[in-house]
Parts: structure tokens; sequence; C-alpha cells
């Protein structure tokens, strides 16, 4: 089963498929940990080494299991009933607490790393949070296993509306079966924020890489939906389901407020149906291009600080949630097994019914370039964003990059004008350039104004054209040195002056090398400024992105971080499209959590 992988703000690199999943390493050497504890128990009890004669209120090992809402009461169920059976670990009780929290929130707070997290174990929907709590390697280290059961992600609903498309004869890929929905006119349909469900990320990314196989302007269709889905965007899954219509009355479905359809998990299907009764239960279409698995793997937190009995607990309860009395458990709970097969004892009760194709292989798993594309696209279409980009046009931009035969600035000229694509007319770009006396003694130049991508320009064109053409045209100044501090100031000030409320504001500065202009303002003076000038109730992050071996990521972080942004680093310059959304969706979470 594939490994989702979010942006490099939750991991640091792309890993390959060519080589071993570190999470299938894990669990090797767990097993044969297990192995050996469990060999070496038994000798102990042959020989009178261990005693069981102690109650297991008395000896027990105890643990806590932070677990994905939707898991945690089948995980609850084996974990009573593990204590029921005085289950052992090296002759000790396993006492296992479990408690439900959201993934994104423990994925944020494993990541900031700014307190002890009070569980042992964590069980995430998705592996994709997994790199999200790994943040930039300066939070509390996690170490994944295997996944303990999976479910994939379909698009459900009430039976009136499945009709009318045809269910369940009719089938259809992800971007014809949304496209189907929302074309009729009458289909509301609803969905979890992928920023904080995995559920409606992947569902999101499937819907953009099939309107991709579609051919034709795939991104403004893709734009165009996450619009939809934004304007009945739900904080969760639960909530998501509680947008959709209670029966079949003329009221509930004519509610303007009430969902016919909604993007879910075959198992929150499973849950929602035991529940409802004739109308009100949901039929599943299951996309033929394939569906993306909730997959929910077994992770230890910050292992290096558990007991050994802890240690040797947590990897003995991981084995008892894949032996078979576990795994019958989670089914009766609605879940599949992790290799997603299907089970008609699941998918029937769940709203599956042939020959929709509900048991064809999971859809391959977004590679993270994907989904930093998308999540940074949901955020700058849920929230219209208002960018100032700053390009560095010093002599050292002309530089070859290895392998390409072009230059930097040629290279991150063409990701400049790929990423601008991505954006909708709503948007509002401009574009600074600097390098040392650019303009007489000023370090930085305005080329183009921070409008709306959609408004009329001179000649017949947009903004958008017009920015595209004033990208093209960047060149590196003969001898330019790096005017980034001044820089810095200028174009933030600028930013927080024309600030538009209900926007996205950021600033963007691209630099591929160090301050080099020694009559400027100091970088101590500069932090002090942009202290002041920061307004949490005004925010405007700047995301600092250090291009080549010559920057210094770490100065553009120290000083993006003052205004709530953050600095990154690529190595080759046509990283730098994904690395904007990836810190634009980053950006545009903390502002968000801020603000909460």
């Amino acid at each position: 089963m594939g490994r989702h992988s979010l942006p490099d703000a939750y991991a640091r690199e792309e890993r390959g498929d060519a080589s071993p999943r570190r999470r299938r390493r894990t669990i090797a050497v767990a097993t044969l940990l297990v192995l050996a504890v469990a060999t070496g128990t038994a000798v102990a009890v042959k020989g009178g080494l261990l005693s069981f004669s102690e109650s297991c209120e008395d000896s027990a090992v105890r643990l806590t299991l932070a677990a994905s809402p939707d898991i945690a009461p089948a995980v609850h169920a084996i974990a009573e009933q593990t204590l029921a059976d005085e289950v052992k670990s090296d002759g000790r009780c396993l006492d296992v607490e479990v408690v439900a929290r959201d993934s994104y929130k423990v994925a944020d707070a494993l990541a900031s790393g700014a307190e002890a997290p009070g569980f042992q174990v964590w069980l995430p929907d998705s592996d994709l949070w997994l790199d999200r709590a790994e943040g930039l390697g300066t939070g509390t280290p996690i170490s994944p296993s295997d996944s303990v059961a999976s479910s994939p992600v379909t698009l459900a609903m009430v039976p009136s509306a499945s009709k009318r498309l045809g269910w369940p004869e009719k089938t259809y890929s992800w971007a014809e079966s949304v496209g189907a929905a929302l074309r009729s006119g009458k289909v509301r349909l609803g969905a979890a924020d992928p920023a904080r469900s995995a559920t409606g990320l992947l569902a999101l990314t499937s819907i953009g890489a099939s309107s991709a196989q579609q051919g034709g302007d795939s991104d403004t269709r893709v734009a165009e939906t996450a619009k939809v889905l934004a304007e009945r965007m739900s904080d969760s899954d639960a909530q998501v389901l509680e947008t959709l219509a209670r029966s079949g009355s003329g009221a509930e479905e004519g509610n303007p407020k009430r969902n016919q359809a909604v993007l879910i998990s075959e198992q929150a299907a499973f849950t929602h149906n035991a529940e409802a009764t004739g109308s009100g239960r949901l039929d599943l279409f299951y996309p033929e291009d394939g569906t993306p698995l909730l997959d929910y793997p077994y992770t230890l937190v910050d292992e290096e600080k558990l007991t050994l009995p802890q240690s040797r607990a947590a990897l003995r309860f991981m084995t008892l949630l894949n032996d078979r009395s576990s795994q019958a458990v989670f089914a009766r709970y609605g879940f599949r097994p992790a290799d997603g097969g299907a089970d008609d004892a699941v998918v029937t009760p769940a709203g599956g019914k042939s020959p929709q194709p509900y048991d064809t292989s999971a859809a391959e798993a977004p590679s993270a370039k994907e989904l930093q594309e998308m999540l940074g696209m949901w955020t700058i279409t849920v929230q219209s964003a208002r960018l100032t980009t700053v390009v560095d046009a010093s002599g050292s931009m002309a530089t070859p990059v290895p392998g390409s035969g072009r230059s930097r600035m040629d290279v991150t000229k063409e990701s400049l004008i790929q990423a601008l694509t991505q954006f909708t007319p709503d948007d509002e770009i401009g574009l600074w350039e600097f390098a040392t006396t650019l303009d007489g003694e000023k370090d930085y130049r305005k080329l183009m104004p921070t409008r709306r991508l959609g408004d009329p320009a001179q000649g017949g064109s947009t903004h958008r054209e017009k920015l595209s053409a004033a990208f093209a045209g960047l060149q590196p100044v003969p001898g330019g040195a790096t005017g980034l501090y001044d820089t810095v100031l200028a174009s933030y000030q600028e930013a927080r002056s024309t600030y538009v409320k209900g926007k996205f504001n950021a600033l963007v500065i691209l630099t591929d090398g160090s301050n080099q202009d020694e009559n400027g303002i100091s970088r101590s003076a500069l932090a002090a400024r942009l202290k002041e000038l920061a307004d949490p109730e005004r925010p405007v992050p700047v995301i600092a992105i250090a291009v080549g071996p010559d920057a210094d990521r770490e100065e553009v972080a120290e000083i993006a971080r003052i205004t709530g942004g953050d600095g990154y680093e690529v190595s080759d310059p046509a990283e730098i499209q994904a690395v904007i959304f990836r810190a634009i969706m980053t950006a545009g979470q903390n502002g968000r959590a801020a603000q909460e």
C-alpha cells in the first residue's frame, strides 16, 4: 500500500518508491523484538523466574494511545478485551487507555514540540499526518510502523440524489462523479476541510488527478470544484455528516443548508447507516479510477523516552491489533484490513453495491508534490491570496544550475510562471526585484503592483498576462550584490500598509545569497522593526525561500518567523513552485490557528 506524504513543511525529503518505506523497516525490527521478548518470557516462566500471581491491576504496564476519533471506539474495545483476558507483555498485563484525538491537532502539537504529548502511541487516520508531525525536524520524534486497518474514500449520497445519477449501475471517475453531482444543480455537495481532514485532502487530490486525465484546463476545473466545496466546507469528518438531509421530506431535501452528497470514508458511511433508516441512509459511489485509502499507521511517540516495559508493551499491543480477533473487531466497526481488501459484510452496510467497483485496487497514493500543490491551491481558494513576490536579481542568479544548462534566474522564472497558473482571477500578485544599488541608492525596484490577476491591463491584456511577462523579463544585474535587509523592510512595510482584509496576505522573498549591503539596515535593526510592524490582527507572514547552496536558510527563516512566516530551502529552483504552495498552506494554517 502506498505511503502518502505532505510537503517539506512536514517532511524534509520525499521518500522514493525504490527503497523500503521507513515504516516497513520499523515493523521488521519491532516484530523481531516482540518475538524475542515472547520467547524470553516463555523461558523465564518455565524456569520460574517470573511469577503471574500478581493481579493485573498491580502489575500492569500502562500506556496511553491517542487515536483518530473514527477508529478510537474499535481500539478501545480491543484494549478492554486485552485487559480482561489478562494478555501480558514480559509477564505484566497490558492496560491501554485509548483517547480520541483529531489527527491534525496531534500532528501540529507534535510538530511544535512545545509540550509533552501525554501519550506513548498515536494512531492517526492517515500516514500523511506523519510527515506533518515531523515538521522541520525540531518537534517530538515519532516512529511509525505498519497500518492496522484501512477505509477507502468515497462519494456518498442520499438515495434520492444517488438515483438521479444512476446508482448503482452507473459508474464514474472521480472527476465525472463530482462533476455530475455539481452539474445536476440539485445535488449539494459537502466535504471536510482538506487542511484538517485526510478524507477531504485525499478526495480533492483524487479529483485533481482525475481532472488532469481528462485534458484541457484541468487546473481551472479543480479550482472551480474547490470553490464549490469551500462554500459548503465543514471543519471535520463528523461535522460533514451532520450537514446531510435527515429525511426524504421536501422540507429537508429543499433546505439549502442540507447536503445530499458528501465526500467521506466507507467506514464513516458504515457508522452513519447503522443508525439511519430509509431515506436517511447513504449510497456509495466508488470511482472507477480508484479510491485512496485511510490507512491508520501505528506510531510510537518519542520512543527514546519510553521505558523498556512501555516500549515492549506498545509493540506487543501493535501485534495484537493485527491478529485475527482484533481484525474481526475492526470489521464490526466498518473497517477493512490494512491491505484494503473488500468484505461484503462491511461494504453492503456502508452503502456499497455492485456493479460499483468497491473491490478494485486502491488508487496510487498521491505524491508529495501533488499534495503540496493541492493544499496550497485549497488555501488560496478558501481565502483568496494577496502576494507580493520579491525576487533576487543579484549577479549570482546567473550561476548555472548543475545538470540543466540554465541559470538560477532562468529556472526561477520558469517555476514562478508555472506557479502563476495555479492562482485564480481574484488572487492579487505583485512583483519586486532587488540587488544592491538597483535603483539609485535603493536595493529594490517595484516592477508590477499587487493587483487582481483578472484585472484588465493596457493593450487589452490582463494583470496575469502582464505579470507573466514581467517574470519572463527578469535578468541578473551584473556585479549586483544581495541587498536583502533593506528590501525585506521596504516590501514588508508596503505589504502591511496595503493589507486587504479577507484575503491571505503574504510576502514571498526568493534569494540565492545572504545580505551583502554593508551600508543598509543591520540584521538586529531589521528584526526590531519587523517586530514593531507585525500585527496579529492584520497578519502578513514572510515566506522566505533560500535558493541554491549559497543562500542562508537559517538567516531568512529567523527573519520570516518574526512575521509569522518561515524559511524554506531549495537546491533546485525548479522546486520553487511546490515550495510556494506548501508555504502558503502552512502560513495560512498558522494564521487560522492563531485566530481560533
